[in-house]
Parts: C-alpha cells; structure tokens; sequence
C-alpha cells in the first residue's frame, strides 16, 4: 500500500508579521488556494500567501500531532523555526 504524503507548513503575509499554520495532504494546490484567496478566512483577510516553511510526513496523523506542536508554540518559536532553513524569508512555492 502506498501512503500519501501530508505536510505541515506556515505562510506569512508581504512584510513578515502574520504567521498562520497549516496542514495538508497537498501543498501545491493549498498554498495555490491561499494565494488566489479561493476562501474567505483569516490567510485572506491578512493577505497570508507566502509559504516560508513546510515540512513532509508520511503519515497525516504525524502531521496533525506536529502542527499541534507548532500552533502551541510562541511566536518566536515559529520565527526560529523558519529561519533555521530560510534566514531570508523567501517564497518557497516554486521549489514544491
């Protein structure tokens, strides 16, 4: 049986001072949602489109228990967190 990849991510807006967590079994085409704002929420009303961090699991249930993790965290977890793989802050969606 093959298991589908899931993944956890976090997205931030232009200037670097909105963070907002995510999970899904497809990254690709959430960010792509969250960068047409196909859905009224919060990623859209904050203009939250610039995918900063994301990390692959082989197992959803291990990607939900880390979201958790991550959502609990501080702020400055999140922020450490990110730029321990991109310092700069650069818009991952390409490399996906």
């Amino acid at each position: 049986m093959q298991t589908k990849q899931s993944y956890i991510y976090i997205l931030t807006n232009k200037n670097n001072t909105v963070l907002y967590t995510g999970v899904t079994s497809d990254l690709k085409r959430r960010v792509y949602e969250h960068k047409r704002k196909f859905v009224k929420s919060f990623t859209s009303k904050y203009n939250v489109d610039k995918l900063v961090y994301y990390e692959t699991f082989d197992d959803i249930y291990n990607a939900i228990t880390r979201e958790k993790q991550i959502k609990a965290g501080s702020r400055q977890k999140k922020i450490d967190l990110i730029n321990s793989t991109n310092w700069s802050w650069a818009d991952l969606y390409e490399e996906i």
